[in-house]
Order: structure tokens, then C-alpha cells, then sequence
């Protein structure tokens, strides 16, 4: 019996061996699909975490669950809100030449109910009241050109026309002014500028017509825009961004390129369309076709990494990430108050801000070093994914903030380079405003002259000039004072 038994119990540890095997194996697929389910669960948490404080999504993203409007990338100064001092109020006054003047006298004496004597003033307080003026009926201004026998040989003449008065009856070029101005920097829609055209100032136009309008006037002012890219590009630091923009249904982009003094707004169909022939320094948010440009410098928007960091602080908890904030801030603070100073900053301190940096990035890069890889799911097929290792978010930005760091500190040793890049998207921000409004652009030549007439009005803006004016005058005096500096 012992003999028969052997077998039986040799083939039973067989067995239990073959099954511990087999749980071993689920076990070791089971914390594997663990460890992924995981990581999934965490990206998708860290995904709900963002909004458009701590990341590049627009506000408009944010929405029911839109952060609180304390939260920002802004520290708390101390001061108290509203003007401070030495702030250059505004408030209304009184002018020495009003253009109206009402007098009003008493009716009657208080004392004995006698009729006081109106020629008899002993003096007034005066108080103005500023209001527009009635709207006018429109001002119709005909030009009648003589044929006329001259005096000597008999022989008869005919006068000219005035330059721009073209059709037997036409608009003037206020009404022109106005309405581009409206549609273009107020971003009224067609039908209601129309509408409001006829109910201010009694004018029955077409929403063609308007239409009509900016096309000409978009026209007129290429050779504007034109220069104005020009000196853009000659620029010594210029702020470069793009947007996507809806044009005859389909996704195209929108690109800036700007400066303090000077807006360039330009379509196209791929966004890697870059600007050509353009030198000195740009800033940017790191998009790396922009790295691709030959000839060119670069400065990286470092709102942008405050907000990385932002959402690493906030939701990873990193600890060099709190670090790197503080250190970009106060570098920031540095660099603004030399400025106000009209200084550089100390080369020596400027070297130890660069050595501090990098000290953060090492403790960075030694942190997630340390850290075992994040799991990646495999394929749908079965097959482990291709490609190099996941490497964790804020693993990425260290990377990047390593081999970039003299893009990133540029504006340590570069007075003329800022700390950011919101001038570009300052610029940017008006022209999907106008797309808010009113919807995508129907054709591509309707964007390219919306395009040419926000070139010229923005930088008219920034130039000081009154826009009116500006659409007013001709494109050879608009080039020829222009300012860079």
C-alpha cells in the first residue's frame, strides 16, 4: 500500500505545484493590470485637475467648475486695492470754454417775495454737464465737374473729379472709417452695424456693402501690413503665438508676431507655416517647430512653466516644483525691480540665480530618477507598446527646463527680453473674441482682410493714433511714421 501510495502523492505535489504556478502567473498579470488601471485612474484625475490656472486650457474650458478667481498665478503684495500713490487719477473737470452756456437766476426773493433784478448778478457757481451731441442727418456733398470753353482757342475743357469720389453717388470716407472701425474693433456683427448705422444716423446701408467696404479698405492697407511685418521682423526681440481659427468650416490657424509697438496678424492653412526671414530673439511657449527657424535666438514664456508647476504643486505635490516656482518669482522680482532702476542685473547675482537653478533641476531629475516607470497599458493586440518608456509629467518639464535653461533664463541676462511671452497672447486674445461673436469667417479672403485690418489697427493703437483717423489716412503717411522704439 505504501508503494501504490507513492506515486499518487508525488503526482499530487505536481499538481499543487502546477496550481501554485498558475496563481503565481494571475497574480503577477493581476498587479500588472493593477499597476495600469492605476496609472490610468491617476492621469485621469490629473486631467480633472486642470483648469486654466495651472495649464495652457482657456478659461473658456474651465467650465461650471471654473477656479476660484483668488486662485492665480499672482502673490498677494501687501497693498491695498484700488489706486495707489502716486497713481495719475482720472476723474471729469471743468473746462474754461464750454461750448454752451445756460444761465439760470432766481424767480423770486425769499425775503419780500419782490422780483429780484437779473442785471444785478453778484456772481454764480457753475456746473457742466458733458454730453454728445445730437446725431445729425448725413451730409450730402455734391461734386460738380465743369466743361468749360477756353478763352483763348475755343477748345472745351472738363474738371476732374476729386481723388476717391469715383461713382455718382457713393459713401464718404468718415462712414467707411466708422463702419470698418466698428466691425473690426468692436467686432459688431454685419446685420446689427447695419441696423445701429440706420437708428444713430439715419443711413440705409446693406450688410454688403459693409462687407464690400472692408474688402476695399483691407486692400488699401496691405502695403501697411506689409511693412509693418517687415519691421517686425527686423525687430531685436519679437513675441510669436498662434491660435487655431474656423475658416469656411475647416480648423486653420491664425499667427502673431508682435512687439510693444507693432502687431502682425497673418492665416494659414497648416500651422507650421512660420514667419520667414526673421532674426533677433523670439519668444514663445516652446512649441518646437518654432526651433526649427534659422538664424533666430529664443526665449521661453516662463508663465507657462508657473503654471506647470502650478498643477505639479497641486497635484503631485512634487517638492522641486515649489521650489522652481519660488525661484522663477523671485528672479522675476529681481529682474523688475533692476528695471525700475534702470539698471542691469549683477552679473554675480545673476550667476548664483543660474547655479540655483540648476540645483533644483538636479534634485528634480534625482527625485524622479529614483522613481520606478510608470506602467504602460499594453496594446489592444496584446503586443507590449512600442516606443521609448512613459516618463512621468513633471519628469518632462525637468527635461526640458535642463537642456532649454538659457532659453528659459534669458531674461536674466537680456534686459530686453521679458519674462513672458503675453504680449503675443494679449494680441491673440481680441481676435478669438471676434470669433466668439461672430462664428467662423466664411471665406479665406474675409479672414485675410480681417487680418490686414487688425494688423493696422492694433498697431495703430499702440502707436497712440487715433483709430478713426487712421483708416482715414493714406497707407504712404501711415508708413512713414511709424515707430519701432
Amino acid at each position: 500500500m505504501e508503494h501504490a501510495d507513492q506515486p499518487s502523492q508525488s503526482q499530487a505535489i505536481e499538481a499543487l505545484l502546477a496550481i501554485i504556478g498558475e496563481l503565481r502567473a494571475v497574480n503577477e498579470a493581476q498587479r500588472k493590470e493593477i499597476a495600469a488601471l492605476s496609472a490610468r485612474v491617476a492621469e485621469l484625475e490629473r486631467r480633472l485637475g486642470l483648469n486654466s490656472s495651472n495649464s495652457g486650457k482657456p478659461p473658456s474650458s474651465d467650465g461650471l467648475n471654473k477656479p476660484p478667481r483668488t486662485s492665480s498665478l499672482r502673490e498677494k503684495t501687501g497693498k491695498k486695492s484700488g489706486g495707489q500713490k502716486g497713481h495719475k487719477g482720472q476723474t471729469l473737470t471743468q473746462t474754461a470754454t464750454p461750448d454752451r452756456v445756460v444761465n439760470h437766476y432766481p424767480a423770486i426773493c425769499p425775503g419780500c417775495g419782490g422780483l429780484p433784478d437779473k442785471t444785478a448778478s453778484l456772481g454764480y457757481r457753475p456746473r457742466q454737464v458733458l454730453d454728445v451731441p445730437e446725431p445729425q442727418p448725413v451730409q450730402v456733398t455734391e461734386h460738380r465737374a465743369h466743361t468749360c470753353r477756353c478763352a483763348d482757342c475755343g477748345a472745351q475743357t472738363e474738371a476732374a473729379f476729386p481723388e476717391g469720389v469715383t461713382a455718382p453717388v457713393q459713401y464718404g470716407a468718415r462712414i467707411t472709417a466708422l463702419a470698418v472701425y466698428l466691425r473690426n474693433c468692436q467686432f459688431i456683427p454685419e446685420d446689427r452695424l447695419a441696423a445701429l448705422l440706420k437708428d444713430v444716423f439715419g443711413i440705409e446701408i446693406s450688410t454688403a456693402t459693409i462687407a464690400a467696404m472692408e474688402h476695399r479698405k483691407a486692400e488699401e492697407l496691405a502695403p501697411v501690413a506689409e511693412a509693418i511685418a517687415r519691421k517686425v521682423k527686423e525687430a531685436p526681440v519679437k513675441h510669436m503665438d498662434e491660435t487655431g481659427y474656423r475658416i469656411g468650416g475647416l480648423t486653420q490657424w491664425l499667427h502673431v508676431a508682435a512687439t510693444v509697438l507693432l502687431t502682425f496678424y497673418r492665416t494659414s492653412a497648416k500651422r507650421g507655416a512660420l514667419l520667414a526671414d526673421v532674426i533677433g530673439i523670439i519668444v514663445h511657449d516652446h512649441w518646437k517647430p518654432y526651433f526649427t527657424m534659422p538664424g533666430v535666438l529664443h526665449a521661453l514664456c516662463n508663465a507657462h512653466h508657473l503654471r506647470e508647476l502650478k498643477a505639479l504643486m497641486e497635484i503631485e505635490k512634487e517638492a522641486w516644483a515649489f521650489a522652481m516656482y519660488r525661484f522663477l518669482r523671485q528672479a522675476c522680482h529681481a529682474v523688475n525691480l533692476a528695471r525700475r532702476k534702470e539698471t542691469a542685473l549683477d552679473p554675480r547675482f545673476a550667476a548664483w540665480l543660474a547655479a540655483r537653478y540648476d540645483r533644483i533641476v538636479a534634485q528634480g531629475l534625482a527625485f524622479h530618477e529614483a522613481q520606478p516607470p510608470p506602467e504602460r497599458p499594453n496594446g489592444g493586440n496584446g503586443k507590449k507598446p512600442r516606443g521609448r518608456k512613459r516618463r512621468r509629467t513633471g519628469h518632462n518639464l525637468l527635461l526640458r527646463l535642463q537642456g532649454r535653461k538659457d532659453d528659459v533664463l534669458r531674461f536674466l541676462t537680456d534686459p530686453s527680453v521679458p519674462f513672458t511671452n503675453n504680449q503675443a497672447e494679449r494680441d491673440l486674445r481680441m481676435m478669438k473674441v471676434r470669433q466668439k461673436i461672430s462664428g467662423c469667417f466664411r471665406t479665406a479672403g474675409g479672414a485675410e482682410d480681417f487680418a490686414v485690418l487688425r494688423t493696422v489697427l492694433s498697431t495703430a493703437a499702440k502707436q497712440g493714433w487715433n483709430l478713426l483717423k487712421t483708416l482715414q489716412e493714406s497707407p504712404d503717411a501711415l508708413i512713414a511714421k511709424l515707430r519701432t522704439v
